[in-house]
């Protein structure tokens, strides 16, 4: 939602708050109007007015009703006004609400994001660190072995840099190395 619609609503509320009343003062009036015309038709028996003075009352009369038509049609117009623009509110608060639920779960999506990767980050490390943890271990017993081969041979006397033709092995050829330290994988994860 924009920063616009905040003051589009206050001037909307604003606009209606006027017009009510507007509608309030035309009523008023109304009321008044009907009210003299009640009781000049009801107080126009007792006496019977001089012709003259009867054809200005009837202008008169003309005069009000045609003002009182006038005042009915800007009710009525306004009326429609009104209601056009409280369904417009209601519509802006309608919407205004999907609007918050919805960032109120955006929100929650966000939040939880990182615990999510975590997990998954977590879920998909624990294979390679369970294969490597694997093959460190088959690393170190064939190590173990061979330093063992080595030792052997080394007892019986047999120099690995010749090609011994009576053993019928076949050898690698093996300098005797420190071994390397077993690598660690994340460990702090």
């Amino acid at each position: 939602m924009n920063k616009t619609q905040p003051t589009n609503i206050a001037a909307l509320k604003a606009e209606v708050a006027r017009f009510r009343e507007e509608l309030n003062t035309r009523d008023q009036l109304v009321q008044q109007l009907s009210q003299e015309l009640f009781r000049l038709v009801k107080d126009n028996t007792p006496y019977a007015p001089r012709p003259e003075v009867a054809g200005d009352y009837r202008a008169e009369v003309r005069l009000l009703r045609e003002q009182l038509q006038g005042v009915e049609h800007q009710v009525h117009f306004y009326q429609e006004q009104l209601q056009r623009r409280d369904g417009e509110i209601q519509e802006l608060r309608h919407t205004i609400g999907e609007l918050t639920e919805r960032s109120k779960m955006l929100e929650q999506v966000i939040r939880e994001l990182p615990k999510v990767y975590t997990r998954k980050f977590a879920e998909r490390l624990a294979p390679i660190k369970t294969k490597i943890m694997s093959l460190q271990s088959e690393n170190r017993q064939l190590q173990a072995e061979l330093v063992n081969v080595t030792d052997r041979i080394a007892t019986r006397g047999i120099d690995l840099q010749q090609q011994p033709p009576d053993l019928k092995l076949d050898l690698p050829n093996i300098e005797r190395q420190p071994s390397p330290q077993p690598m660690t994988v994340l460990s702090h994860v």
